[in-house]
């Protein structure tokens, strides 16, 4: 397991989530792992209460199967709650970029800008994982233009069941397209043109089903 560095004065709990929940997505426990609270514990050199909670909370969003007296399980990709996932960002990231549309300045365009160009960068060297945080970040920026921070903190616990299969899609097939999205979405948003950063978005949200075949015939022993 790969160990994140603890941020200051974050808990125990928060650190064991963000750990645990990163190294899933990642694939670093990949799905039908069985995971050990104790080992977890050890590992993050923390005691078992925070670690147990933490699972608890990954449990409650189906990612994690929690067995009484024996070790957890990492669950299989249902597909039905990656298009949950999906639907629910599909909603809430069209209306945020409605509202960027309305909302952003030259000034508060510039980190999307600057976030682009390292995209670009690390795309063409394709370093899949830094790929991958770029693009949450980008996602992230979206919702402090519209000043909505705290629903993107929300919507991360049920995002991983996408952001699981968006990051196996990052390795499996490299897609330009992702990129260019959000190139074209951060156009959209300069030119203040609500229909067309709307469409953009909505269908940069569905890419993770081109990917589907592909991710299916490389990793068929991760899916339910």
């Amino acid at each position: 397991m790969h160990l994140l560095e603890r941020q200051s004065r974050e808990t125990g709990r928060d650190y064991a989530l963000r750990t645990v929940k990163e190294n899933i997505i990642t694939l670093e426990l990949a799905p039908g792992s069985q995971i050990s609270e104790n080992e977890l514990a050890a590992e993050m050199g923390l005691s078992r209460t925070p670690v147990r909670e933490a699972l608890i909370e990954l449990a409650r969003v189906k990612i994690i199967e929690i067995y009484p007296q024996k070790k957890s399980v990492v669950s299989l990709i249902d597909c039905d709650l990656v298009e949950e996932a999906r639907f629910m960002r599909s909603v809430l990231e069209c209306a945020v970029v409605e509202l960027d549309c309305q909302l952003a300045t030259p000034a508060s365009l510039e980190p999307l800008r600057q976030n682009v160009l390292l995209q670009n960068f690390y795309l063409d060297s394709y370093y899949p994982e830094t790929v991958r945080e770029l693009d949450n970040q980008f996602h992230g920026i979206l919702f402090d233009i519209a000043r909505k921070p705290e629903v993107f903190a929300q919507i991360q616990n049920i995002s991983i069941h996408f952001e699981r299969v968006r990051s196996i899609a990052l390795s499996t097939v490299k897609n330009n397209k992702i990129v260019e999205d959000h190139q074209a979405i951060l156009d959209a948003i300069s030119q203040k043109d609500i229909p067309q950063a709307r469409a953009l978005m909505a269908g940069h949200l569905d890419r993770y089903e081109i990917d589907t075949d592909a991710i299916r015939e490389k990793y068929p022993q991760y899916f339910k």
